[in-house]
């Protein structure tokens, strides 16, 4: 419990996080990855570099020193931070790592006019009040999954069985595990963490899973990222017969249950976490409108399979947009971006529906507009981000 005068201390810096958080943090991120390579593994280095990473960071221990007095009004960030972590299998002896560098951070970035040994000493309990919740948290789905049927604990051995190109820039992987064991059952929406050793260096991603798991093996689908080391290792050397260790599945973005119209929309390698959430919907009498956006046809991944899904299915309506035509796919129903306009005419007439959205930061951005203009309540409007999570005002 912190004393009122750690939380008076902690409320106090709340500007300067404001005004400087994110320096902070990429100080302390900087000087972690540079004297702790066994946490490297731990972070997607294309984050930092981008600074998605440092952004991310900043905005979470901004908020949580807003709310040191209320951190039920943190919402779902708690539970995000905490199902990414579970996925990446984040452990105890990771905690102090991170808090001796946040703490060292504070006083190097702020100076010790500032950072005096009382603000240390409240940023040490507050950062430990955290670590605690998180730890706690954490250790009670590791037992649960391990403990689950098909479950398990920390990595487990898969093999890939199959791999099959789905555009020009997305792969579809399906591993199934080396023991020949049951896996464990997830959720529509939820993804794996993947560990790999590229040139004897460690690096753990997380995948969306792109089919549901009930055929006993897990499928995600990659896109190739200019750049990307794990994903060009996955489509240019990762073959069929080679070993992987995963993780079990994770996440809270996943598909509710409800009787109201579903609506899923995506852009580019965001239809994956949709497709298991299509596939559980349509086992159900619920009305589904499936809106995916696409550069072009060459890159738009899955269309055959909803398609004859579609065909199949008439409580399902699936729409395309195309940026650009690329002269040789089969047309989209639209060319250009998707405008407030189109979305309106595309959703169902019944607005008291269930939206869930994904794709990149701008895209996710417009749709979150769209639909609150449009009439469609923002408490049902969900969407998920694959890297760190930022605002999408």
């Amino acid at each position: 419990m912190l004393s009122v005068q750690d939380r008076t201390l902690i409320k106090a810096t709340v500007p300067l996080l404001e005004s400087g958080g994110e320096a902070l943090i990429t100080h302390f991120y900087r000087m972690m990855l540079a004297e702790y390579p066994q946490v490297r593994a731990l972070f997607n280095q294309a984050h930092q570099a981008s600074g998605d990473q440092p952004r991310a960071l900043a905005n979470g221990v901004l908020m949580y020193a807003r709310h040191i007095d209320q951190l039920d009004q943190l919402g779902d960030l708690v539970a995000k931070i905490i199902n990414k972590h579970v996925a990446l299998q984040i452990l105890p002896e990771h905690y102090p790592i991170v808090g001796s560098c946040l703490l060292r951070a504070i006083h190097e970035v702020l100076g010790s006019d500032i950072a005096t040994p009382e603000v240390l000493a409240a940023w040490g309990a507050a950062y430990t009040q955290l670590a605690d919740i998180l730890i706690g948290a954490e250790a009670a789905i590791y037992d649960q999954k391990a403990a689950a049927p098909g479950g398990w604990r920390g990595a487990r051995d898969f093999i890939l069985a199959r791999r099959v190109e789905e555009s020009a820039e997305i792969t579809s992987f399906y591993f199934e595990p080396a023991d020949g064991g049951a896996i464990l059952a997830a959720e529509p929406g939820q993804y794996i963490g993947v560990q790999l050793f590229l040139e004897g260096e460690e690096i753990r991603r997380n995948y969306s899973l792109s089919a549901l798991s009930d055929a006993g093996h897990y499928r995600i689908s990659v896109k190739r990222e200019a750049g990307g080391r794990a994903s060009n290792y996955l489509h240019d050397q990762f073959q069929v017969g080679a070993r992987i260790q995963l993780f079990p599945p994770s996440g809270e973005f996943t598909l509710a249950a409800s009787a109201k119209p579903l609506v899923l929309i995506s852009g580019g390698v965001g239809i994956t976490p949709t497709l298991p959430m299509l596939e559980a919907a349509l086992a159900t009498e619920r009305p589904v409108h499936f809106i995916h956006c696409a550069r072009n046809g060459g890159v738009h991944a899955f269309r055959e399979w909803v398609d004859e899904l579609a065909a199949r299915h008439p409580q399902l309506k699936r729409f395309y947009c195309y940026a650009e035509d690329d002269g040789v796919s089969p047309a989209a129903d639209k060319l250009g971006l998707l405008s407030q306009e189109q979305l309106g005419q595309w959703l169902p007439q019944q607005r008291d529906l269930d939206a869930y959205f994904l794709g990149p930061k701008g895209f996710m951005a417009a749709i979150k507009r769209h639909l609150k203009a449009l009439g469609v309540p923002e408490q049902q409007s969900r969407y998920e981000f694959f890297g760190p999570a930022a605002a999408l005002e």
